[in-house]
């Protein structure tokens, strides 16, 4: 039976191995596709397509201008996920963050999507924080939006996340304080490439391979009180699911 993968898979498992075996060190410079198609008997675009594989994983980088490089092996961090009853609580933060930037606007229109997701009508003002997570190099690991309808907290001194006597603290902890119990969390997956935006922020190249993270918060008579959206790169996190089933049916 004829081999049916595709070239640039073939090509990529190529340059895997060049570069575990040390034929390109750390930093090097790969050499120019012209070169790398004569060398295995394929055209550029098949080179480029390997290359843009590599990028996305994180084995190598694009510098505007100046060609691809074998890039320095990162550190992978392991995110636990609590999303069953009795963890609501979760940090902020994950292990592995170093600390965090966040920026609040009040009074920001809900666009359909998050507005059917909290429950509210479409246009209704809500809090809208962006939070930039950070490694101890002060390097970007993660990005969240968050979205929290102002219904809720535009009266009280925790409507800011990043303001007020609880800056930076948990929506459980804040909702607590205006006496909502946080009880659950609804969390939905997917994998996506990164936009320019997103691209931007976390430091990586758009179209990077990342996990979303739809999340959603609900208080103790089911109303959502906060969604965001987490944008996890896939070259840096390893996702892990702690879930409790005592007390589960078994059809789960």
């Amino acid at each position: 039976m004829a081999d049916t993968t595709p070239g640039y898979l073939a090509v990529a498992d190529a340059f895997r191995a060049l570069i575990s075996e040390g034929e390109w060190p750390v930093g090097s410079r790969l050499p120019s596709r012209q070169f790398l198609g004569e060398v295995h008997g394929v055209g550029e675009n098949v080179i480029r397509k390997a290359q843009e594989l590599l990028i996305a994983e994180g084995v190598l980088e694009g510098r505007a201008g100046a060609g691809t490089y074998v890039r320095a092996p990162q550190e992978r961090l392991r995110m636990l996920r609590c999303p069953a009853p009795g963890h609501p609580s979760a940090p902020l933060a994950p292990a592995g963050v170093s600390t965090w930037d966040a920026a609040s606007t009040a009074k920001v229109p809900a666009p359909a999507v998050i507005a059917e997701r909290l429950g509210i009508k479409q246009g209704e003002h809500c809090v809208r924080t962006v939070y930039e997570f950070l490694d101890r190099d002060r390097r970007p690991v993660m990005s969240s939006v968050s979205w929290e309808p102002m219904a809720i907290t535009g009266q009280s001194a925790v409507v800011l996340p990043d303001g007020g006597p609880l800056a930076g603290r948990s929506v459980v902890d804040r909702m607590a304080h205006l006496g909502i119990a946080v009880v659950r969390t609804v969390e939905r997956t997917r994998p996506i490439q990164t936009d320019r935006d997103q691209a931007q922020q976390l430091g990586v190249p758009a179209g990077s391979l990342a996990t979303l993270i739809e999340r959603t918060f609900y208080d103790s008579g089911d109303r959502p009180v906060e969604t965001a959206d987490l944008v996890i790169p896939a070259d840096r996190w390893t996702i892990d699911y702690d879930i409790d089933l005592r007390g589960d049916s078994p059809t789960g």
